[in-house]
C-alpha cells in the first residue's frame, strides 16, 4: 500500500499546567521505564482498535479496567480503516518493527478463529516503477515476486504475499466482547482536558488517536483523511495494493466475505469526516481501471476515517496532578491495526505488567 513519508523531526511537545512531569518511554538503546504506580485499576480513553486492545492487556491480566468512550464504534477511524497487517504512513523501524511483529503474531492465532473477523488473506502489492519488496519489519508468508502474467496491465513489478486482512467492524465487536468478558467496563463519556481523568485510576492510558491533537497540544499529530467505499463482493478473493507512490489517492481493496472495502485516500490535515461522492467515484474508478468487475458493483456503504498521523506514534508517561501517572499510546498513523498489541504490550510492561501475554 503506498506510504506516505510525514516529517521525521519532532517538534517540542506543549506541556500545560495540567502536567507535573515527564519521562521518556524507550530510550536509544530499547530499554523501557516502568511506571511505579499500583495497579489496582486502569482507565483507558479511547476505544479504537488502540484503546480496546490496550484495555484487554490489563483486564486480561486481572487488573480492574475501564474504558472512557467518545463515541460509539462506528463513529471511530478504526471502523472506517480496511484494514490489513502492513505497516502504513510510518517508517518500518526500530520500535515500530518490533511493535508489528508482535502484533503480526497475535493476529495469525486470531485469524484461526472466524469470529474474530481477522483471516490470512493472499493478494498483491504492486507498482508501476521499479521497487523493492516491502518491508515491514518482519516475515510475511508467502512473499514472491510477481511473474509478469500475474500483474494487471500497466504494472511491472509486484509482490505476492499473504497477511492477515481484517473486517472492522466484525473485530471490533469481537474485541469489545473480549473485554467485556474478562470484567471490564466501557463508559459513554466525553472529555475536554486530561485533567478531567485525574484521579480516576493510579494509571491512565490515552488512547484517543486524533483526538489527542486538542486533549495534549501535540503539534506533531496531524489528521490524515481516509476515505473508503464499501461494495458487493463481484467474487474477489485476493487483496490488492498499488505502492509505494507517495500519493493523496491511492488505490486498494480488501475482500471481506460478501462485501469489498475498496479505497482509498490519505490527505494530510484534512478533517472533513463527511464522504465526498466525487472522492468516492473517483476511488471506484481507480480500482475499477485494474478490476473491471468493480465498475458494476453494488455500493453498500461510504466511510471516513482520520488516521492520527505522527513521525512517530507517542508512547511516552506524565504525571498528572494528584499523582496519576498518564501513559499516552497515540499516534499510529494507518498502521493502528499493526501495531495494537505490540504497542499494549509495552504499555503494560511500562504500567508494571512485565511478562503478561497478549
Amino acid at each position: 500500500m503506498a506510504r506516505l513519508t510525514l516529517p521525521v523531526t519532532l517538534k517540542p511537545l506543549v506541556t500545560t499546567r495540567d502536567f507535573t512531569s515527564r519521562e521518556r518511554i524507550g530510550a536509544a538503546d530499547g530499554t523501557v521505564e516502568r511506571v511505579t504506580a499500583p495497579l489496582d485499576s486502569v482507565l483507558v480513553v479511547g476505544a479504537g482498535v488502540i484503546g480496546l486492545t490496550t484495555a484487554i492487556t490489563f483486564a486480561e491480566a486481572g487488573v480492574p479496567t475501564t474504558i472512557w468512550a467518545a463515541d460509539e464504534a462506528t463513529a471511530t477511524t478504526s471502523y472506517a480503516a480496511g484494514a490489513s497487517w502492513g505497516v502504513h504512513l510510518l517508517n518500518p523501524r526500530g520500535r515500530v518493527a518490533a511493535w508489528s511483529a508482535a502484533t503480526l503474531d497475535v493476529l495469525r492465532t486470531l485469524a484461526t478463529d472466524p469470529t474474530t473477523g481477522v483471516r490470512i488473506t493472499a493478494g498483491v502489492e504492486a507498482s508501476r516503477t521499479p521497487m523493492a519488496p516491502p518491508d515491514w519489519g518482519a516475515p510475511v508468508d508467502g512473499m514472491r515476486e510477481c511473474t509478469p502474467e500475474e500483474l494487471p496491465a500497466g504494472y511491472v513489478i509486484g509482490w505476492h504475499q499473504q497477511i492477515p486482512i481484517v473486517e472492522m467492524p466484525v473485530y471490533l465487536g469481537y474485541l469489545q466482547a473480549r473485554f467485556a468478558a474478562a470484567g471490564g467496563a466501557t463508559e459513554r463519556r466525553r472529555i475536554a482536558s486530561l485533567a478531567e481523568t485525574a484521579g480516576a485510576a493510579p494509571v491512565v492510558v490515552n488512547c484517543t488517536g486524533v483526538g489527542a491533537s486538542d486533549l495534549t497540544s501535540d503539534r506533531d499529530l496531524v489528521p490524515i483523511r481516509g476515505q473508503v467505499v464499501i461494495v458487493a463482493n463481484p467474487g474477489i478473493t485476493e487483496f490488492f495494493a498499488d505502492g509505494p507512490d507517495d500519493s493523496t489517492d491511492l488505490t486498494y481493496w480488501f475482500p471481506h466475505r460478501d462485501t469489498v472495502l475498496l479505497g482509498g485516500t490519505a490527505v494530510v490535515g484534512d478533517w472533513n469526516r463527511v464522504p465526498d461522492p466525487d472522492v468516492a467515484a473517483a476511488i471506484v474508478a481507480r480500482c475499477s481501471a485494474v478490476e473491471p468487475r468493480f465498475a458494476a458493483a453494488e455500493i453498500v456503504e461510504h466511510r471516513v476515517g482520520l488516521r492520527p498521523g505522527r513521525s512517530e506514534p507517542r508512547l511516552e508517561t506524565q504525571t498528572l496532578d494528584g499523582g496519576t501517572r498518564l501513559i499516552h499510546n497515540y499516534g499510529h498513523g494507518g498502521s493502528g491495526v499493526t501495531l495494537a498489541w505490540g504497542c499494549a504490550a509495552e504499555v503494560a510492561t511500562v504500567a508494571g505488567l512485565a511478562g503478561q501475554p497478549v
